[in-house]
């Protein structure tokens, strides 16, 4: 890969892939460590994939697998699936990428947006299951002769891209001195490709494994162990079977982290080090300073930046998205207060005033991705709710309602429900397919909706 310079010129977005930027963090407590990222972000598709995704196509190209026009096929996270994107707009190829539900709409947004047809399938099943995303995928490529499935678990220029170029910039980037390298396991590439050179150059080198809570991978380097899948919010991370790349020799010690702990470390990143990064950096931060404050003597410890937090902004940078999944606590009060989502008291919901437009309101349900809004006089006080029926109503029986005050459409004689009640007392009012306004007699405290009672009672299972 050509070596960026300050004014170069390129003719391919494809020449940017590689020669990323390292990074020592300084406000982080490393202990008696330095700790350095590698700032993968930095490629032109925005995470470490490119650097696979380039070197499978060019392989397959080269051994006749990909051909002109040809389309490729590939189950992934999502990251590569964009660094797929990628190289298959700039080299005219077709691609389809069969990816996990529990991704971000972000990476689906991006993936759309360069061309690629997405297939969505079940984040809960493990593989060998016929929804699975792997399988989905291996079904598509063989109903389809002429394309190319990359298969990046399986495919070995997969670890080799990296040996042949990560491994490298890393080693001569440190100067030649790296104690330690943490990684994480997505297809299992990276840490074994990386791994490898790291360990050709300074044997003493230790590679370390940094998995989310619910993989397979680190009881069994830690303690040979194998364990039935859990489940993980992170993404692009941690694994239910071994990748066939997946070298576990190279591997020296690894740390469990749970989903709590890598977006409260990514969190930080941003907030102390100024680097937006995705939720799997999150794991490999949190291993990586645990690993280095455990040190009783200076090393040099090197970790990646996988990836930009631009595609997870609607997740762990967003407080409401913490507050939902419990990552972020919140007053208890121990009754129906509990399950509204976005509290009036802590200035966490949407509101609207009498006298705006009711274009406003439009704006707000889209922008918010709500279906109604309170209206509060000046004085705080509830006076109404604005439903979407009511918006479509009102534009669908006059057009120029759109500049009227939401005053004219919002319904004024607003059942309100204590929050004393109990969740039972909730049924009835969503079977009349309305929504729960929590008020206890002097203050407004918010709105509780069929999804807020179905999170609620998931929790409560699941405690």
């Amino acid at each position: 890969m050509p070596n960026a310079t300050v004014g170069s010129t390129f003719q391919s977005i494809l020449e940017l892939i590689g020669n990323t930027p390292m990074l020592r963090l300084s406000r982080l407590d490393t202990g008696k460590c330095e700790l350095f990222v590698k700032l993968e972000c930095n490629n032109p598709g925005q995470s470490i994939k490119d650097r696979i995704a380039l070197k499978m196509i060019e392989v397959a190209e080269s051994s006749g697998q990909l051909r002109p026009g040809g389309r490729i096929i590939e189950a992934t996270a999502g990251n590569t699936g964009i660094a797929l994107a990628l190289v298959a707009a700039v080299k005219g190829y077709r691609l389809t990428v069969v990816m996990p539900d529990k991704m971000s709409e972000e990476k689906m947004a991006h993936l759309r947006a360069m061309g690629a047809e997405v297939v969505l399938t079940r984040s809960d099943v493990g593989k060998g299951h016929p929804e699975y995303y792997q399988d989905i995928a291996q079904r598509m490529a063989n109903e389809d002769p002429a394309s190319f499935y990359v298969n990046q678990f399986e495919n070995t220029n997969n670890p080799q891209a990296h040996y042949e170029t990560t491994g490298p910039e890393i080693w001569e980037q440190m100067g030649g001195r790296v104690d330690a390298f943490v990684a994480g396991v997505g297809s299992g590439g990276t840490i074994a490709g990386v791994g490898k050179y790291l360990k050709e150059q300074h044997a003493a080198c230790e590679i370390v494994l940094a998995d989310p809570r619910g993989s397979i991978l680190a009881p069994l380097v830690n303690e040979g162990r194998k364990i039935e899948p859990g489940s993980w919010l992170v993404e692009g991370i941690g694994e239910d079977f071994v990748p066939s790349i997946l070298d576990l020799e190279v591997i020296d010690r690894a740390y469990t982290v749970t989903d709590a702990e890598a977006f409260t470390a990514v969190r930080e990143l941003l907030r102390r080090e100024g680097v937006l990064a995705g939720s799997s950096v999150g794991v490999l931060l949190h291993a990586a300073l645990a690993y280095c404050r455990e040190q009783t003597t200076s090393k040099r410890v090197v970790t990646l930046i996988c990836d930009s937090g631009a595609k997870y902004l609607s997740k762990m940078f967003n407080d409401f998205w913490m507050r939902d999944q419990g990552f972020i606590k919140r007053p208890r009060y121990g009754d129906l207060r509990d399950l509204v989502a976005r509290c009036h008291e802590s200035g966490e919901d949407f509101v609207l005033h009498p006298s705006m437009p009711l274009t406003i309101a439009v704006r707000r349900m889209k922008m918010f991705s709500v279906s109604q809004l309170a209206v509060l006089d000046e004085t705080d006080r509830l006076v109404g709710i604005l439903d979407e029926s009511d918006v479509l109503l009102a534009l669908a029986q006059d057009p120029k309602a759109a500049d009227r005050p939401v005053s004219e459409f919002m319904v004024s004689r607003v059942e309100t429900i204590h929050p004393s009640r109990t969740t039972s007392d909730l049924l009835p009012i969503f079977r009349a397919d309305r929504v729960a306004v929590i008020h206890d007699g002097t203050k407004y405290w918010g709105l509780i909706t069929k999804i807020d009672l179905i999170n609620h009672l998931r929790e409560k299972a699941a405690s």
